[in-house]
């Protein structure tokens, strides 16, 4: 039978009790884990404080070295070469926004048939998982359907 002693190595080998550091203070088990817990969120922030200062010495050198001529072609909107001519304006066609939607839609819908095909192929679960799929696969073939009766599927 084993006697209080023994609990007591136990618990002093995995931390919850025992004596502080030098100053001989005891440290009771919830005293001892906080600190355990804060000591490794001591390591991220100290992490996160060198890589800003990392961050703001680069700049910091960056805009030291760099020359500093402003001249009034430097000062013009540039865009692939080209001098800026008009406005500003833009009209830009809806019907990209769109087919990029559509595939966001269908690659993030397909990526849901991967689990369900893990999970159908798990004993006991065919039909539920089988009938629940069509009905996803239903909702996407209406959403389908109406997009081409808008006609936004026609490239024109």
């Amino acid at each position: 039978m084993a006697d209080v002693t023994d609990v007591t190595g136990v618990a002093d080998a995995v931390g919850l009790t025992g004596v502080s550091g030098a100053s001989g203070v005891p440290v009771d088990g919830p005293t001892a884990l906080a600190s355990e817990y804060f000591q490794s969120y001591s390591v991220i922030g100290l992490l996160a404080l060198i890589g800003v200062l990392f961050l703001a010495v680069a700049f910091g050198a960056g805009r030291l070295l760099r020359p500093v001529v402003p001249t009034p072609e430097k000062l013009l909107t540039y865009e692939c070469g080209v001098d800026p001519v008009g406005e500003g304006w833009a009209h830009t066609q809806v019907r990209y926004y769109v087919y990029a939607f559509l595939y966001v839609i269908f690659a993030v819908d397909s990526i849901f048939l991967f689990p369900w095909a893990t999970v159908f192929a798990a004993p006991g679960y065919g039909a539920t998982t089988l009938v629940e799929m069509f009905i996803f696969l239903g909702f996407l073939a209406v959403g389908l359907l109406y997009a081409w009766k808008k006609g936004v599927l026609a490239w024109a």
